[in-house]
């Protein structure tokens, strides 16, 4: 039998870490545990996001082959949350896949994410 893992954080490469905690940490409602130039996390107590500072990363093109993942945010007013997170520093790329109600929106260094409603 495989040894099953707890998955405790994902690691996104960036080139501004203390810069995208603070968004995500807005975004998720998380408070940023740590922070600096190179290195920052977010978590809620369960679950943590950290920053990787990596100045040569390039954002993947939307819609493309490249892109290695994106995260998926539930919230409970789509349009309300579209409104946030731009005033925060995303940005919304024109191609929108889909009739599932979800809105796909680029952080502040362009990784993807897509932000979807209730469920009914």
């Amino acid at each position: 039998m495989t040894t099953t893992a707890q998955l405790i954080a994902v690691t996104i490469d960036c080139a501004e870490p203390k810069r995208l905690a603070e968004f995500y940490a807005a975004v998720l409602g998380y408070e940023v545990q740590y922070a600096e130039d190179s290195y920052a996390g977010i978590g809620d107590g369960t679950t943590s996001i950290y920053f990787q500072q990596n100045t040569d990363r390039r954002p993947a093109a939307w819609p493309g082959p490249d892109k290695q993942f994106h995260l998926d945010v539930r919230v409970p007013d789509l349009d309300k949350a579209v409104q946030d997170y731009l005033e925060l520093g995303a940005t919304k790329p024109d191609f929108q896949p889909g009739e599932g109600g979800w809105v796909v929106l680029a952080d502040p260094e362009g990784h993807l994410f897509c932000v979807c409603p209730p469920r009914n």
